[in-house]
């Protein structure tokens, strides 16, 4: 007889339950024995409602965060960090022992310098030097604070944008919105405490980018699209009156709730809190995105047609969302990678976003916001200062992908004015003096919203996990 079916024949179920490795009879043992537990414990108020409001650690400098995420990284050497001795070397290689044994994404070691490829000039009372395809940030820059320095272990897209966001390079973890809406909940109602809208073609790291990972799904970034309704089927089906809607929402939330205290599932919490969130959405959305109550010197501050999806609309949506009470916002602009004519580009890309990147700044302190409100600029990482040029992939007079030092700005909530931080050696390649790594950033960003990066943990797989695992320093030199 085959001897697996002899095996089968064998078999009882005695086996199953007492017999093999994990046998039914252990299970039930188990449960039984953690069910008087079970019996004691008593759902915290942060389960009942995860997005309550709760104390910082300490007082913050900033109440809320804008971050204006630039996806594919802008040439840090076009706008923000003047190379003249690139120029001297245009053409000719870097030397070996600047490159060192660095990897780059499609370039050789060897490629040939591209020196800047627009003006420079020194703007304001601290004299920050930008280039000329950013004329409304030369308007501010006694209000920013430009770090030159920033480093990132990632040199890809899709691991360098989602290790930016959640201190790792693989999706899973959660987001710093995430990480801020969970150390503080939310103060707005009728509003996510984190809101994420985009501006482009696509973000390499996608939803990763601001998901909540294996914290409980309540604080994910919500999804925000820029035009018509911000949210898919926020608008009643016909037939359907608010009182219909009320009574439903009243009985799923009784069945939920008499089911969360017996499981004690954090996910039931989220759910009933999205229920509710999604219904008052329905009042609160169509208000929020309704831009024509702007006067016309905000929408002309902006550049914003009301009527159009832009950054610039974007911008203007945020400020409108935090002076309702959302934490944390996130709006991606993508089209920055400028593997060929990087140039163009650049110029492309500062048209779009230079205009109102600066109005949100001057719009955020005439209105008394800018001092608690923190606004981010910048990418995933740098470009080369070599060229790229590849006949194959029809790319020429690009740069690639550089994470060794790259540029960012940084305005209000506690960060200092006017203050250019750090600085890189002569041809751009690496941080000369006070070199930030990314997880410095993730700490301070939570640092100025009262959150101690170290203390701020959540238990996970057995063990606590944090948003900048076991590295991270405040950077106190740009700190107000």
């Amino acid at each position: 007889m085959d001897p697996l079916r002899q095996y089968a024949q064998n078999v009882t179920r005695r086996h199953f339950f007492n017999e093999c490795g994990i046998g039914v009879g252990k299970l039930a043992l188990a449960s039984l024995l953690t069910e008087p537990f079970a019996a004691r414990a008593v759902v915290p108020t942060a389960l009942a409602n995860p997005m309550a409001p709760r104390p910082p650690h300490f007082p913050p400098k900033a109440k809320r965060a804008i971050h204006l995420f630039m996806a594919g990284a802008p040439s840090q050497l076009d706008m923000f960090d003047y190379k003249p001795d690139l120029i001297k070397l245009q053409g000719k290689p870097l030397p070996p022992s600047v490159i060192g044994g660095q990897r780059f994404a499609f370039i050789r070691s060897d490629a040939a310098v591209l020196g800047p490829q627009f003006k420079f000039a020194k703007h304001g009372q601290c004299g920050m030097e930008l280039s000329e395809v950013l004329p409304h940030l030369a308007k501010i820059v006694d209000e920013i604070c430009l770090i030159k320095t920033v480093k990132t272990d990632q040199f890809n897209h899709a691991p360098a944008q989602i290790f930016f966001n959640t201190g790792f390079a693989q999706p899973g973890r959660p987001s710093i919105g995430s990480w801020a809406s969970y150390g503080l909940g939310a103060e707005a109602s009728d509003l996510p405490a984190f809101v994420v809208m985009s501006t482009g073609s696509g973000i390499s790291g996608g939803a990763a980018n601001w998901s909540s990972g294996f914290l409980p799904t309540i604080y994910t970034g919500v999804r925000f699209r820029n035009q018509a309704d911000p949210i898919l089927n926020v608008t009643s089906a016909e037939g359907v009156d608010t009182r219909l809607q009320r009574d439903t929402l009243d009985l799923l939330g009784a069945m939920n709730r008499k089911h969360m205290q017996v499981v004690k599932d954090p996910e039931i919490a989220t759910r009933i809190a999205s229920y509710e969130m999604a219904f008052k959405l329905q009042t609160s959305a169509p208000d929020l995105m309704n831009l024509k109550s702007e006067s016309k010197a905000t929408l002309e501050l902006y550049g914003c047609d009301p009527d159009k999806p832009s950054f610039a609309r974007a911008c203007l949506l945020a400020r409108r969302m935090i002076e309702r009470g959302v934490r944390f916002v996130n709006i991606y602009h993508e089209g920055w990678d400028g593997h060929s004519d990087v140039a163009g580009n650049v110029d492309g890309n500062c048209t779009a976003t230079d205009r109102a990147s600066a109005a949100l700044v001057m719009d955020l302190k005439q209105r008394g916001l800018l001092d608690d409100t923190l606004v981010v600029w910048g990418g995933e990482f740098g470009r080369t200062p070599m060229v790229e040029s590849n006949p194959i992939l029809g790319r020429s007079q690009g740069r690639d992908h550089h994470p060794s030092a790259y540029s960012i700005w940084m305005a209000g909530g506690g960060i200092k004015s006017g203050l250019t931080f750090g600085k890189t050696d002569d041809l751009g390649y690496h941080a000369a003096e006070n070199p930030v790594h990314v997880h410095d950033l993730q700490a301070t960003i939570l640092h100025l919203l009262g959150l101690d990066h170290e203390r701020l943990t959540y238990r996970y797989a057995g063990r606590d996990f944090r948003l900048t695992d076991v590295h991270g320093k405040i950077v106190s030199g740009i700190l107000a």
